[in-house]
């Protein structure tokens, strides 16, 4: 039986994604990494130390540290949210499911939380939720399930009995061994990732979930 919702947020809640994309080529661009938009799926649901990383192992650069370049992404991300970020569809119907039904639900995302605390305030949802968790206090990123476990601590639920929503590889990958049951929305540029085949139930949108569907799990 679910007892309590853990929800991904880049790309599930908020059509963040093309902001993202728009950020890194931006400041990774001026760096001399010649990073394209299809180069960007290969980091998708990474924490942003671990994208900056992953594109300094390819195209080392000099004379701007690792830090300078997260701040320069996470600044920029921050900016687009507020300026054109919007939700998901289904995001707030499948909110007022959950809210209905006296679940408790939870954040538990990749991003640090200064972009989560500008998303939660951007869709107006922070009043809904129990625990808003970033990876950046874990040790390691999805596809490792601490973010995950560590939620689902926060929240008093046993991991078994969380159901969570995800819209990358890498974040199916980390609820999964975290044992959670997991419903996967895949973003569009993802959809034929066969990592996707783990996840419980797959969905073009959230407007799809429905009370079938939680029973089935």
């Amino acid at each position: 039986m679910i007892q309590a919702i853990i929800f991904d947020m880049d790309g599930l809640l908020i059509d963040s994604e093309p902001l993202w994309e728009e950020a890194e080529l931006e400041v990774f661009n001026q760096v001399g990494v010649p990073l394209t938009s299809e180069m960007t799926k290969q980091t998708m649901g990474l924490r942003v130390d671990e994208v900056v990383q992953h594109w300094f192992d390819l195209y080392p650069w000099k004379d701007i540290s690792h830090k300078e370049i997260e701040a320069k992404i996470v600044e920029k991300v921050i900016a687009l949210i507020k300026e054109k970020g919007t939700a998901k569809e289904g995001v707030n119907e499948m909110i007022r499911f959950f809210k209905d039904k006296n679940m408790p639900m939870a954040i538990a995302s990749s991003s640090s939380m200064d972009i989560i605390e500008t998303v939660v305030k951007k869709l107006h949802i922070k009043n809904n939720l129990d625990v808003i968790y970033s990876a950046e206090h874990e040790q390691y990123g999805k596809p490792h399930p601490g973010v995950y476990i560590t939620a689902a601590q926060k929240l008093g639920i046993a991991s078994e009995k969380c159901l969570a929503f995800e819209d990358s590889p890498n974040g199916v990958l980390a609820a999964k061994a975290a044992k959670m049951k997991c419903i996967a929305v895949p973003d569009e540029k993802m959809k034929d990732d066969k990592r996707f085949g783990i996840a419980d139930i797959i969905l073009d949108s959230l407007s799809e979930f429905n009370l079938e569907l939680l029973n089935k799990l």
